[in-house]
């Protein structure tokens, strides 16, 4: 019997907004253009890394106009654990530039403005607005959101951009920021990608386990 993936999608929701009632972006930030900073940073690294960067960065730099005022090879350095630091200093220091000059130093709250600022595409434009600004303009797909989509039978897509498109058809849009992170917490505390617990799972009685040996 082939898989009702909007039914599948509504139970996941319901199981997992009671069991994870406190879920919540891991990245921390005091304000819209922090978090922006945060998300170019997290690519190929934990948030926890990127917490423990930020810790001295935001107390270094607090606006855009001070990553512009400063040489690139600096900011390499104060983000170089992170890995990727070359591109990841040219991106935020890009943005800034463009925030500075074209948004009165402002982050855009719409997606369109978002995605022409070096480094940001959906995955930033969309925690961006979700978690600085309460604007869902998408589903948040990571590994993590990526990986437990398809075990629990909500997407057969491989690229985040297809996987976006079908969750966003399966989840309510008023669901759709809180959706990742309870995906997001359930696969590091109990679905991690080498060996999930499937003993332990909420979700166990209704998961498809696609792809799990």
């Amino acid at each position: 019997m082939a898989l009702d993936r909007k039914k599948q999608a509504e139970d996941v929701i319901r199981i997992l907004r009671k069991t994870y009632p406190d879920a919540h972006c891991a990245l921390n930030h005091t304000s819209p253009f922090e978090l922006l900073v945060a998300t170019i940073l997290s690519a190929q690294c934990t948030d926890e890394r990127v917490n423990i960067v930020t810790a001295d960065l935001f107390r270094k730099y607090r606006r855009p106009e001070d990553y512009v005022a400063i040489e690139e090879e600096e900011l390499q350095d104060d983000i170089r654990s992170t890995g990727f630091f070359r591109n990841k200093a040219k991106s935020i220091r890009g943005a800034s530039e463009k925030i500075v000059n074209e948004f009165s130093g402002e982050v855009p709250q719409n997606i369109d403005d978002l995605l022409i600022l070096p480094g940001v595409a959906r995955k930033t434009a969309n925690v961006v607005l979700g978690n600085a600004f309460g604007i869902a303009s998408g589903v948040v797909v990571d590994t993590h959101v990526k990986r437990l989509s398809f075990r629990l039978g909500l997407t057969k897509e491989k690229t985040p951009e297809k996987v976006e498109k079908d969750l966003i058809e399966l989840v309510p849009k008023k669901d759709w920021v809180m959706f990742s992170h309870w995906l997001i917490f359930h696969g590091r505390q109990v679905c991690n990608a080498r060996k999930p617990d499937c003993g332990n799972c909420v979700l166990e009685k209704i998961c498809p386990k696609n792809g799990v040996e």
